[in-house]
C-alpha cells in the first residue's frame, strides 16, 4: 500500500516533527532568488533602489536577470545588509572560499553607485 509524506509525518513525535520542519526551513533558506531574499529581509524595491542610487525599475530588472556581474550582485546583497562571499564546491575536497573577485575583499560600497574600474569589470 502506498504511503504519502503526510502519513509519515503524522506518525512522528512532536519533537521529531519539529526537527523535520526546522531542517526543511533551513534547506529552503539556503537557496533563494534575489527577489526572495529581498522579500525575506522585508525590504522593498524602493528601499534597495535608494541605497543603490538607482530607480525602482532598475531593481526590478536586476531581480529578473539570470546573469549578473559579481560586483552588481555584491552591491545588491550589501544594500540588503549582507555580505557576499563566493564558495567553490568540489567533490574531492572541502569547499574553497574565493577571494579577490568583484571587489569582495574591498570595503562595502553602499549608498553609492560609483565603483572603481576593477570592481565594475569583475
Amino acid at each position: 500500500m502506498p504511503r504519502n509524506v503526510n502519513d509519515i509525518i503524522n506518525k512522528l513525535s512532536p519533537a521529531e516533527r519539529k526537527k523535520v520542519e526546522a531542517r526543511g526551513a533551513q534547506l529552503i533558506a539556503e537557496e533563494m532568488t534575489i527577489q526572495e531574499l529581498r522579500r525575506a529581509r522585508k525590504l522593498t524595491q524602493q528601499r534597495i533602489a535608494k541605497t543603490l542610487g538607482i530607480g525602482q525599475e532598475g531593481v526590478s530588472k536586476l531581480e529578473k536577470r539570470s546573469d549578473l556581474l559579481i560586483s552588481t550582485l555584491r552591491s545588491c546583497v550589501e544594500a540588503m545588509g549582507g555580505r557576499l562571499s563566493l564558495v567553490a564546491d568540489f567533490p574531492d575536497r572541502q569547499p574553497v572560499v574565493l577571494s579577490g573577485i568583484g571587489g569582495i575583499d574591498m570595503e562595502p560600497v553602499t549608498g553609492s553607485r560609483k565603483h572603481s574600474r576593477s570592481q565594475v569589470q569583475a
